[in-house]
């Protein structure tokens, strides 16, 4: 699902006007299910804190391959109060699993721009940029959690708190994307202006949240995959865009915990 809104300006008249992305979901479910997750979906795109959304978009596709499982992250959050403070943390975690001060600083600079659909590519050492199309990134796609290990997750989080649609759906995204060969981590910084928690996800490390990330109201937001050298981009876009995916097991869930403590413990 896609929803979006017209952005009216006083040049609306003699232009098309802009469309502004509202909110947008995805899933893997059985056919049965599909009425209702498609009420969710409209209610969403008409309740979402950025707008009512006056176009919504559904496609619904029928999966012919059977969906490769896998099991989620681990998942753990970090103390912090400022976007310096956290921007510090991301890039030390990230220098920890080998990746260069030139890649981090291409994935912020990515994440800081507006108006990018989907993720950057960046290779962890030399930091070249990798989707053949920059404006549009890659888009991950064909993911889901089957309903026992939804519920055994929602459980989890919600003894920290923190069992929201956003949590939920970001965490099983970065499942899927650190379940390819070729990635190492990624970075995330949502681009709602009221959500400030981003997260940096890793086979190694899991599904790290670290709050204030940025400041409250800022748009600025997107995410990055680092990937190893000399490897064909296509794979990459093949399997986290084409490849079906679906949780079927969920790894532990901790609370806030030292920063220390999650680079001295790693999962691998």
């Amino acid at each position: 699902m896609r929803a979006s809104k017209k952005l009216v300006t006083s040049y609306s008249s003699l232009v098309s006007p802009k469309e502004v992305h509202i909110s947008g979901a995805e899933g893997l479910y059985r056919k049965s299910d599909i009425p209702e997750i498609i009420e969710q979906y409209i209610e969403r795109a008409f309740k979402h804190p950025r707008g009512k959304a006056d176009k919504i978009i559904i496609t619904i596709e029928d999966i012919k391959e059977k969906p490769e499982t896998i099991c989620a992250l681990p998942v753990a959050t970090i103390k912090n109060i400022t976007p310096r403070g956290g921007r510090e943390l991301a890039i030390h975690m990230l220098q920890s699993l080998g990746i260069s001060k030139k890649a981090i600083e291409r994935a912020f600079e990515s994440v800081r721009k507006i108006g990018m659909r989907g993720a950057a590519i960046i290779t962890a050492e030399n930091g070249k940029r990798l989707e053949p199309d920059r404006k549009r990134g890659i888009r991950v796609s064909r993911f889901g959690i089957t309903k026992l290990a939804f519920k055994t997750l929602s459980s989890k989080l919600s003894k920290y708190g923190i069992n929201t649609e956003t949590v939920q759906e970001a965490l099983i995204l970065a499942s899927k994307v650190s379940s390819c060969r070729h990635v190492i981590a990624e970075i995330c910084v949502s681009d709602d202006p009221n959500y400030t928690t981003g997260y940096v996800a890793s086979k190694k490390f899991g599904y790290v949240r670290i709050p204030h990330i940025k400041n409250k109201g800022s748009k600025n937001g997107g995410r990055a995959f680092f990937v190893k050298e000399g490897i064909d981009v296509g794979d990459i876009i093949e399997y986290l865009e084409k490849r079906p995916v679906i949780i079927g097991k969920v790894s532990f869930c901790e609370g806030v915990i030292p920063f220390n403590e999650i680079l001295n413990h790693p999962y691998m």
